[in-house]
């Protein structure tokens, strides 16, 4: 065994995450009488993507994004309805998404078959994220969650890095991989840790320049080779 310890991310790299959204969103369109169409998720996701980016560089909560992607998105569609209520209702039909991408079970089932400690080291609504996990075949196979907002910091940053090292005492740089599909959160944040890392590249995404891969996928199953 060359890696104990395995650090998996979870959205597009264990959970079909954008299906998930698709269906909350359209969970939640219903519940408040705003036409579900493709034109108007568009325009929602943009909006989402946006205020994610301004979060990530610093510039806003979490809980501004939350809150802010609806105000916007229900002025842009000149709705009158409750951003907050509309935003709860979409969190907590996310909360229910569990779609494991392919492969991932049956994957980590056999990594835990063969001894490996598996854990998620995740950017997310705590509350979202939890229930995902525990409505997900991955709660009886992985032994921590590490999620960002109750960590105080979130991938790529080194300090989110600190805390799952002192969560988990027995990891070093020779024995601990990190997998994720994100060349930003997970592969940047692995490179800022010290920490090997696979890459899940299932779309044939290029490399970044200057950005350390020690190993690249484009199938989950090909990890079972690695480790």
């Amino acid at each position: 065994m060359k890696y104990l310890y395995l650090f998996f991310d979870a959205d597009d790299t264990l959970f079909d995450f954008p299906k998930a959204s698709s269906r909350a969103f359209e969970s939640m369109c219903q519940a408040h009488d705003i036409p579900h169409t493709p034109e108007n998720y568009r325009l929602y996701h943009e909006i989402n993507l946006e205020l994610w980016a301004a979060f990530d560089r610093g510039e806003v909560t979490k809980e501004f994004v939350t809150l802010e992607r609806y105000v916007r998105f229900l002025k842009a569609l000149g709705l009158k309805r409750d951003p907050a209520a509309c935003n709860r209702d979409f969190l907590a039909a996310l909360g229910e998404g569990v779609y494991p991408l392919p492969h991932a079970e049956e994957v980590c089932r056999e990594l835990k078959r063969r001894g490996h400690r598996m854990y998620i080291i995740t950017n997310a609504v705590a509350s979202v994220q939890r229930s995902r996990l525990r409505g997900s075949v991955f709660s009886e196979l992985f032994e921590a969650a590490f999620i960002s907002e109750e960590a105080g910091a979130a991938k790529p940053s080194r300090v989110y890095f600190d805390y799952v090292r002192c969560q988990v005492p027995g990891m070093t740089e020779e024995n601990a991989l990190v997998i994720g599909d994100s060349l930003s959160t997970d592969i940047q944040g692995a490179n800022n840790a010290g920490l090997p890392c696979c890459w899940f590249n299932s779309v044939g995404k290029p490399r970044r320049e200057g950005l350390r891969v020690d190993y690249e996928i484009g199938d989950l199953r090909e990890l079972l080779d690695i480790v």
